[in-house]
């Protein structure tokens, strides 16, 4: 008996002809019409907007637009694979200060089980050369995108044995292809109307991907939607008119040798700022963590769970027998609150602004049975303190202020925190660091502007910054470089 064979995810299905003939005549229409058994490859390209998932500026709206000029999409079905290069310059909301906008060329990519990015390094001097740059989160909604385009679907249909139902004048359609649940709605014209899946958010837990396809056409002989609109976390993600499409382009993705080698192990590196003071570094992200009479206070969970394990070991040894009883969020950044729920699973309470406790009781009574973590399975309720504008943590001998950093652009509930003994402030977002030797930005952020003047206006005596991002520890003066105003006094 002939047999082949088509890989999702790592997963490879093997499926005979004969079995095919026990679809839905419709699946199989579709994918008469669709050119799908012909098609090993497929190139899509257009223009229309993108937007930042889990960057929205406040709780609960949607995530922030960017204006794309260029979305080029290269799908290998058989690896499976795929390149995704995009023109992105970011859309500025009426009454929102932000950066001035700049185009940013991206270019992403998924084989196999692998993920990276392609680009200069962060910050570096015009001119230098991209370097690829391991990207394992990515992998999942990568590969997802793959199977939700109308001809992937339809091949990871036949090759999953799907189930065909009637849906109105339609037909709808569902697998599974190992872990996820595919479902999609084919119309009386054999065309692919939506697709629906569902992939792990850290923050949302199983979160709904939905792609919809409209006023298909024919592309040099292969018929695909002229608009589709990709929604995911409850907003638009993707949103492109599409201007061409090619048949079976030459879609050779090899993973480079750095990140096939890639082991996605977090490291946690504490520095001490002070007695009892330590910022947590080794990543992306970085935390804060500060010790009180019987327990610590940690500022910030980024990531995910594996980085909050990390943290909660490299914890153990910095400050042994005393458990984390708060965890300071500064901004509900998904970035930024990936991993407060192993703090909350481990009894920390969380300390963030009002408006984020809604949010995420809500976003973290959803299900999380794609990537279980601790707090799926020991349902602890999450312990919270909120506050406004300002709040303090105090054990009788160290205090702890968290202060909103108001009128922020980046975050309407964004925080800083400050040790008045210590005259530390931590912030995440605000102001990011460059290298000592890094020349100053060309142009001013307005985040760092406004982190400047609500210091001023706080009256906090800053000695030393710890960001949340970016390479080393850096002064009031160093802020003051950043904006362009080196000679003010405190």
């Amino acid at each position: 008996m002939r047999r082949h064979s088509l890989a999702l995810r790592g997963l490879t299905i093997a499926v005979s002809f004969t079995a095919l003939s026990a679809q839905a005549a419709s699946l199989q229409e579709a994918a008469s019409a669709l050119g799908v058994s012909n098609l090993k490859s497929l190139e899509f390209s257009g223009s229309g907007h993108w937007y930042q998932f889990g960057q929205a500026p406040t709780p609960g709206a949607a995530w922030p637009q960017f204006d794309v000029s260029s979305y080029v999409a290269k799908l290998n079905f058989e690896a499976p694979s795929a390149q995704v290069s995009l023109a992105r310059i970011q859309t500025i909301e009426p009454g929102r200060q932000r950066p001035t906008p700049t185009e940013q060329k991206l270019n992403w990519f998924v084989s196999g089980d692998k993920g990276w990015n392609v680009a200069p390094p962060q910050n570096s001097p015009p001119g230098t050369a991209p370097v690829a740059t391991a990207q394992p989160a990515t992998v999942e909604e990568r590969t997802a995108e793959i199977w939700a385009t109308p001809q992937g679907f339809i091949k990871a249909a036949l090759a999953n044995n799907a189930k065909s139902e009637a849906s109105g004048v339609g037909v709808e359609v569902s697998f599974n292809a190992g872990a996820h649940r595919y479902v999609g709605q084919i119309n009386a014209n054999n065309q692919v109307e939506w697709v629906r899946t569902w992939i792990d958010s850290p923050v949302l837990g199983d979160t709904l991907v939905e792609t919809k396809y409209k006023d298909y056409k024919d592309f040099g002989g292969v018929p695909f939607p002229a608009e589709l609109t990709r929604v995911e976390g409850g907003y638009p993600v993707l949103h492109l008119n599409i201007a061409s499409v090619k048949p079976n382009p030459g879609v050779d993705i090899a993973v480079p040798e750095n990140v096939a080698s890639f082991k996605p192990t977090p490291t946690v590196n504490a520095e001490k700022l002070a007695e009892g003071v330590y910022w947590l570094t080794g990543g992306t992200h970085h935390s804060v963590a500060i010790e009180q009479k019987d327990h610590v206070v940690l500022v910030e969970a980024p990531l995910n769970e594996d980085r909050s394990l990390a943290l909660i070991a490299k914890l153990a040894e910095i400050a042994p027998n005393k458990p984390v009883k708060y965890v300071v969020n500064s901004h509900v950044h998904f970035d930024h609150s990936g991993g407060l729920r192993t703090f909350v699973d481990a009894g920390a309470t969380v300390v963030t602004h009002k408006l984020d406790k809604p949010y995420y009781e809500k976003a973290w009574a959803a299900p999380h049975t794609l990537r279980p973590d601790r707090l799926s399975q020991s349902k602890k309720a999450a312990k919270f303190e909120t506050y406004d504008d300002k709040h303090v943590l105090s054990d009788g001998v160290r205090s702890i202020e968290i202060h909103r950093i108001a009128g922020n652009g980046h975050s309407d509930e964004l925080a800083l925190v400050y040790l008045p003994t210590e005259k530390i402030l931590v912030e995440a977002d605000a102001y990011t660091p460059t290298a000592k030797e890094a020349p100053p930005p060309k142009t001013v952020n307005p985040y760092s502007v406004n982190l400047y003047e609500n210091i001023q206006k706080l009256k906090l005596d800053v000695t030393q910054i710890a960001g949340l991002h970016g390479p080393r520890i850096v002064t009031l003066a160093d802020l003051r470089t950043a904006i362009g105003q080196p000679t003010l006094a405190q």
